[in-house]
């Protein structure tokens, strides 16, 4: 199917065409269809299969024609909600991208941003707003906009909202617009929590579902390196991002302060990096993210703000400094690399404190993750996989080389046992949470059991 079959107005076809798209992904092809012709719709696509102009164009095409409201009001035509102020300018740049040959006045309403701004965006006119659920409320409580001719309500990564706690913000949000507008629900997940939203706030739903886990991730070559503390993650980091090779990675950290020291400590060895997490001003944020476009940066540090909405083409590798505590933000972050029919490398470290972790994300995912080693770096003690017999795959180790961090490492190599066949070591010579230690660790998000040594080495001696 080409995009002209999806009988689009011209502005709409002629922009698209301008992207040098040709034909829709499988999303696209299935939800433009079903948003055009009014139905309420759910959307299941994971990350980087097209999913935002699957919605966007379908709004655009609506715009492109007068309400049917004779009602004269300033509120928005369409209403996008997402969870993330990166997704959120990633979607505006969507509305602009598509509707540039469009007589149409779209805002962005976000927290981080000067409130005069939106104060005067909401005092006009306006066909679409994008928003992030916690500004809009704040603007809502002071009645400065009005959802009177609202038509279509779109949520982006509706799964990602409920994660942070906007559901009952959605609910507030939805329960302010028309009873009569059109609801487009777009997710990378469906649990119990997901289908009670639709069910309060959809009507009669299509159902769409694109891209199994397997099939988002299949682009992405994934490994595991066994670490056995901090020491050793950064020595194993120095070695990977020496790598001519990796000319744009993502290094993805657990906690805001960890970011911040990670970046520090790159950029004092003379690197071009820097940190990205929900702590920063959105300005920083911004000149952040377009000096990454710009390959101004070519390592960035970034917490899992960064994981959904982040669009940056190139970007090489995603290194898992530290595990994701939930396996759909795996997913989530090794889908910034081996975007748009390109291959990419997702590279992260484990500790035996991190197995469970590792065990959900190879569950999720339907595969096990193949480890390998870096010469001279081994792991003095070995991840203990015991249950990787009962899941798909065998796990084994291969040797990794330097040179060749964009290819299929070490697969001439011969394996070595299974780690299910191993016994588990014992730790020896971790020092103890001392209790200021933990504080900060708990404040952090994070657990006693992360690297936080108490007695921490020099700084050349971690990264030797």
């Amino acid at each position: 199917m080409s995009f002209s079959k999806l009988e689009l107005t011209e502005p709409i076809l002629k922009a698209v065409n301008l992207c040098g798209y040709t034909a829709p992904t499988p999303v696209q092809e299935k939800a433009i269809p079903k948003a055009l012709a009014g139905h309420d719709l759910i959307a299941t696509a994971q990350t980087g299969t097209g999913k935002t102009a699957a919605f966007i164009i379908p709004a655009l095409q609506r715009l492109s024609k007068p309400s049917a409201l004779t009602k004269r009001s300033k509120g928005p035509r369409v209403l996008v909600l997402t969870p993330t102020r990166e997704l959120a300018s990633q979607v505006t740049d969507a509305v602009r991208t598509y509707g540039r040959f469009l007589r149409i006045r779209s805002g962005v309403i976000l927290g981080g941003m000067p409130y005069f701004e939106q104060q005067r965006l909401l005092s006009q006119p306006v066909d679409l707003i994008v928003a992030t659920p916690g500004r809009l409320i704040d603007h809502m409580e002071r009645g400065r906009i009005d959802f009177s001719r609202l038509e279509v309500l779109i949520l982006d990564e509706a799964d990602r909202m409920l994660d942070m706690g906007f559901s009952d913000a959605v609910d507030t949000i939805a329960a302010a617009t028309p009873a009569s507008r059109q609801t487009l629900l777009f997710t990378a997940t469906m649990d119990n929590a997901m289908i009670k939203l639709a069910q309060r706030l959809l009507k009669d739903p299509v159902r769409v579902e694109i891209a199994s886990k397997k099939i988002t991730v299949e682009a992405i070559e994934q490994r595991i390196h066994a670490a056995d503390d901090m020491q050793h993650k950064n020595k194993m980091l120095n070695r990977l991002i020496s790598d001519s090779a990796m000319t744009r990675a993502i290094i993805f950290s657990g906690t805001k302060k960890n970011a911040d020291q990670l970046a520090r400590e790159l950029v004092s060895r003379g690197h071009a990096a820097a940190a990205l997490h929900g702590d920063m001003p959105q300005s920083a944020r911004n000149r952040t993210i377009l000096n990454m476009r710009s390959g101004k940066i070519r390592l960035l540090v970034a917490t899992d703000v960064a994981a959904r909405g982040l669009d940056v083409n190139g970007i090489t590798h995603v290194i898992n400094y530290d595990l994701p505590k939930n396996a759909e933000d795996y997913v989530h972050r090794i889908g910034r690399t081996g975007r748009a029919g390109a291959t990419g490398v997702a590279i992260s470290f484990a500790s035996s404190k991190e197995v469970d972790f590792l065990h959900q994300i190879e569950r999720f995912i339907g595969q096990v993750i193949p480890q390998q080693v870096i010469p001279g770096l081994e792991p003095a003690r070995p991840l203990r996989r015991a249950d990787s017999t009962n899941r798909p795959g065998t796990a084994s180790v291969k040797r990794w080389h330097r040179g060749s961090a964009g290819s299929r490492n070490g697969q001439n190599s011969s394996p070595k046992n299974s780690f299910a066949s191993r016994n588990d070591n014992r730790r020896n010579g971790d020092s103890r949470f001392n209790r200021e230690e933990k504080k900060f660790v708990k404040r952090d998000g994070g657990k006693f059991s992360d690297f936080r040594l108490s007695s921490r080495p020099a700084r050349e001696g971690r990264w030797a």
